[in-house]
């Protein structure tokens, strides 16, 4: 089939999506927005809603390279939003990202509470680097205050790519659909070879167990993954 595409067509060539973006660059630079309430990093990015959807894109993803370009080597570590500070698995967490922070290894999470929170917790109070990479959803769950670097995502594949770019493997703590969303992209990453040496670390063995028992006997059986 053919795309569709809203507004107005796409530049034909390379040369005029560059022109495109320099151009647009140049008014939003005019327009640089902060709210500091909310403690987001915009400062630079495209305002959402201006222009054509794949001028958004192509600006939030220049926008988080930039702002992520001293990310190095990170960990990202994804789990529930609605963990409370008592149960086990967020103590478990915080335990894990301190121990990462120790060995100066950059945490990353989605930067909401929950498991994302006490994974940004255990790192900053360690001293280390924690950054939150957070996403506009139609009910705010706000960024955690223990963040040194955070930033606020319009589109979920721009913000899906950070934790995979900035990261050498992926520790899965208990969630729900969102976390399931993040360990099976990681996981078709690997089958399909896009990345290499990417540790996937799922935390709970009560937890995970019946989820692998069926990938490995039902879905592995049948052939459809390897």
């Amino acid at each position: 089939g053919t795309v569709q595409w809203k507004d107005e067509a796409p530049p034909a060539r390379l040369e005029d999506i560059v022109a495109a973006y320099e151009k647009s660059a140049s008014a939003v630079n005019d327009k640089i927005e902060r709210i500091d309430e909310a403690g987001w990093e915009k400062k630079g990015r495209f305002l959402m809603g201006e222009g054509p959807a794949w001028e958004d894109s192509i600006g939030e993803f220049v926008w988080g390279f930039d702002n992520l370009a001293s990310i190095e080597n990170g960990v990202s570590i994804f789990g529930s939003a609605r963990t409370k500070s008592n149960d086990r698995y967020y103590q478990d967490a915080v335990e894990v990202a301190r121990l990462l922070a120790e060995h100066r290894i950059p945490v990353i999470t989605g930067g909401g509470p929950g498991i994302m929170e006490a994974g940004n917790r255990g790192a900053k109070e360690a001293g280390g680097e924690s950054v939150g990479c957070n996403i506009e959803l139609p009910f705010e769950q706000g960024n955690n205050p223990y963040l040194t670097k955070n930033l606020l995502f319009k589109f979920f594949f721009v913000r899906k790519t950070m934790f995979v770019k900035y990261a050498t493997a992926f520790i899965v703590f208990p969630g729900g659909y969102g976390t399931m969303d993040e360990l099976f992209e990681a996981l078709t990453l690997i089958q399909t070879g896009k990345v290499k040496s990417f540790p996937v670390i799922l935390f709970g063995r009560a937890y995970w167990e019946g989820m692998v028992e069926w990938l490995s006997r039902t879905v592995a059986g049948a052939g459809n993954i390897d």
